[in-house]
């Protein structure tokens, strides 16, 4: 069987170009769309994360603004800036850059941030809205996985979604909105570090959603001929005294098995910014309707 890479690069690019109309209909209206990056301390993943957002804003003609703070910041002071920005009509998604110091609530923090410009989507009021299934903000990263499938034609009415993950970020999130009647109508099961014999449930995939965080995990002993595969892992790993990029699925094991893939890297990961400036394009949206 011939694997087909579902690749995040392509998606991303189909996904930028639909939102060049909407962009365009805001600032004929005098409205352009900004995002404020907050970030606390010098973490070098962070900064390239961030930095990568930035530019991406930035070639799209968008409003974006970097805060950075010290990594010794009082959480007063951090909860004064997004208070700010909350009042500040110009700005209309607010991001946190995830960690934060130790003796800050990162809870608090986030919650602090007005729900209508929580671009991010981890906001209570924003993930009770999706649990009901009228999302507002969805996190960017199950928002992604949904746009690769979709742009892939990757069908998930009536099939059987296994998600290995609960996190906020993207276990539970995606196991709603694959289930929705309107988005996936899937039947899903989500598994986690406490399931029995995960394998088999995995094996009863048709599409397996691996955001465990466990470096090439899934093996071909995990699926089924011909599941779809959406690998969310980002790590790093030391082999053959190089240091490398893998998912939590084992590509090589399981090419030529499953009917389609998400590599890593260009895979999931490219989605997750472009959902962030859609979601801050949506939010410029709803303000201004």
């Amino acid at each position: 069987m011939d694997t087909k890479i579902l690749s995040g690069l392509d998606a991303s690019k189909a996904l930028f170009g639909g939102l060049v109309a909407r962009i365009d209909h805001l600032k004929s209206k005098g409205v352009t769309p900004g995002l404020a990056a907050v970030l606390v301390g010098e973490n070098p993943a962070s900064e390239i994360y961030v930095r990568n957002k930035t530019k991406k804003f930035e070639s799209l003609g968008l409003k974006s603004d970097l805060f950075r703070l010290s990594k010794d910041v009082e959480e007063t002071e951090l909860l004064k800036l997004i208070e700010d920005l909350n009042n500040n009509n110009e700005i209309h998604g607010i991001l946190v850059q995830l960690p934060l110091p130790k003796h800050i609530d990162s809870e608090k923090v986030l919650n602090a941030i007005s729900p209508t410009k929580d671009v991010d989507g981890f906001h209570p009021e924003n993930a009770g809205l999706l649990s009901i299934g009228k999302p507002r903000f969805v996190p960017c990263t199950p928002k992604g996985i949904m746009f690769i499938l979709k742009h892939f034609n990757v069908d998930l009415n009536g099939k059987h979604v296994v998600v290995i993950g609960r996190s906020n970020i993207v276990g539970r999130p995606i196991s709603i909105l694959s289930s929705l009647k309107t988005l996936g109508n899937a039947t899903v099961t989500l598994c986690h570090s406490g399931t029995k014999d995960l394998k088999y449930f995995s094996k009863q995939a048709d599409v397996l959603i691996a955001a465990l965080g466990s470096p090439e995990f899934v093996d071909a002993s995990y699926i089924k001929d011909g599941a779809c595969l959406i690998d969310v892992g980002i790590n790093r790993i030391e082999k053959d005294g190089k240091s490398r990029i893998v998912g939590d699925v084992n590509q090589e094991s399981v090419t030529g098995i499953a009917s389609s893939l998400t590599p890593v890297p260009k895979g999931v990961g490219p989605m997750t910014i472009a959902m962030l400036v859609e979601n801050t394009v949506l939010s410029a949206e709803l303000l201004l309707n």
